[in-house]
């Protein structure tokens, strides 16, 4: 029942084939000889477009690429090569099920096979999917939903960044995509500027990083459509940054709360650590006449003295980062560059001030009870990296997090060719 409620088909052919689902994970090539030989082509060919759509295990080549598929052929474990089986099986399937369309169904009964499939497809962000179809069926690409809206705004619309890539580069249909409005009148960045599907923005952990996310998908968009239409009104008198502003409202106040609580936390932190590093005195105390310490010229003074004014400058670094979270404007622009680098720059500095201080603390503990017995060492780097561990491994992922959305490689920067019809679209 699942199949039937989460795929829009008309047709009942879930209760008809029933089982069908197990056997085209496993065998997909052999149910699609099976069912074409009935004599309901239109229901096999159905039930085999929207198995191969709502089934995610299929199409795995987001994660996987043409090279790693070469390597996991040799070295990869035996469930990551059934995934690259059963996504051969199910390509294979695709390309007989539209080459059975192509050869037995009328030109104007097209439609009727990948319009709702090519459109889930752009939902679940299928471009595999989506690249086959039209490839197949050029026609395909100005297939619409039931409020007019086409796969690219469709995209847009769903987040779905893999196939807004590959619209992207069919150059000869890009000065169209810049300019197209739906029934409301609204351009490609009114949709860009309306508030994601909840289960896209769910993947994205905190608030702040969903609103950045939003507003690359806006800039992106913004990029792409005509000048002139950045200032374009819809029907509602609205333009794409008023549109954003009234979708995205409760999402920037989110935001500020998250940015804040997260400032205020790590403020706390970065006083202490201040506190300690300027309070440690110098082991072994100095010469009282000449106010040198007594371990000078030892190594592991040296280093103490070195990690000890490392994690203070970083320290007190961290925390005017923090402090100036605390007292920003929190503007929607914000969000996109200014405040994610200064919880970076926070976050990095902390724990650089975090592990200096500890590995100090482990030289004055050598200094004080490991002159001359150095196997003292082995229990001080033990319990050094206790602390450092938990701290990389429970905090630092945010710092990873953050770094990659914000410096790291575009979702939208993917840039290949396509082949259509028999022709190389390319940018």
């Amino acid at each position: 029942m699942a199949i039937a409620q989460n795929f829009p088909c008309e047709l009942n052919v879930y209760e008809k084939y029933i089982g069908t689902k197990k056997k085209l994970l496993e065998r997909p090539a052999e149910v699609f000889q099976n069912l074409s030989t009935t004599t309901d082509r239109r229901s096999a060919c159905s039930l085999c477009i929207s198995m191969l759509i709502i089934t995610p295990i299929i199409f795995v080549t987001g994660l996987i690429s043409v090279c790693s598929r070469k390597i996991c052929n040799m070295l990869a474990p035996p469930f990551i090569k059934e995934r690259v089986r059963i996504h051969k099986d199910a390509m294979k399937l695709l390309w007989d099920v539209s080459k059975l369309i192509k050869e037995e169904t009328h030109t104007s009964s097209y439609h009727h096979y990948y319009t709702k499939p090519i459109l889930e497809a752009t939902r679940q962000n299928a471009h595999e999917f989506v690249e086959e179809i039209v490839n197949w069926f050029p026609e395909a690409i100005w297939s619409a939903n039931e409020d007019g809206h086409n796969i690219i705004q469709y995209a847009v619309i769903n987040r779905s960044e893999k196939v807004y890539n590959l619209l992207y580069q069919m150059s000869e249909h890009r000065n169209i995509y810049r300019t197209i409005r739906d029934s409301h009148g609204n351009n490609l960045l009114h949709l860009a500027a309306r508030l994601a599907p909840n289960n896209k923005l769910n993947l994205i952990s905190g608030a702040a990083l969903q609103i950045q996310r939003e507003l690359q998908w806006y800039k992106e968009v913004g990029r792409f459509i005509c000048p002139l239409s950045i200032m374009q009104k819809n029907y509602f008198n609205e333009t794409p940054q008023m549109v954003f502003t009234r979708e995205h409202k409760e999402l920037v106040i989110e935001g500020e709360k998250w940015m804040k609580s997260t400032a205020e936390s790590y403020t706390i932190t970065a006083t202490l650590i201040i506190t300690i590093v300027s309070a440690i005195t110098v082991p072994g105390g100095s010469n009282q006449e000449t106010g040198i310490p007594i371990f000078t010229n030892n190594t592991s003074f040296i280093v103490f003295a070195i990690s000890d004014a490392i994690s203070l400058f970083a320290a007190v670094t961290s925390l005017l980062m923090f402090l100036s979270i605390l007292t920003a404007r929190f503007a929607e622009q914000d969000f996109l560059i200014k405040l994610p680098t200064k919880l970076i720059i926070g976050l990095t500095t902390l724990f650089i001030s975090t592990t200096a201080m500890i590995v100090a603390f482990g030289a004055t503990l050598y200094l004080v009870f490991g002159q001359g017995n150095s196997r003292i060492l082995i229990p001080i780097a033990v319990l050094t990296c206790l602390p450092i561990t938990s701290f990389v491994t429970l905090q630092f992922p945010l710092v990873l997090d953050m770094m990659s959305v914000t410096y790291g490689r575009s979702i939208f920067g993917e840039n290949r060719s396509f082949s259509y019809s028999g022709r190389q679209i390319l940018i």
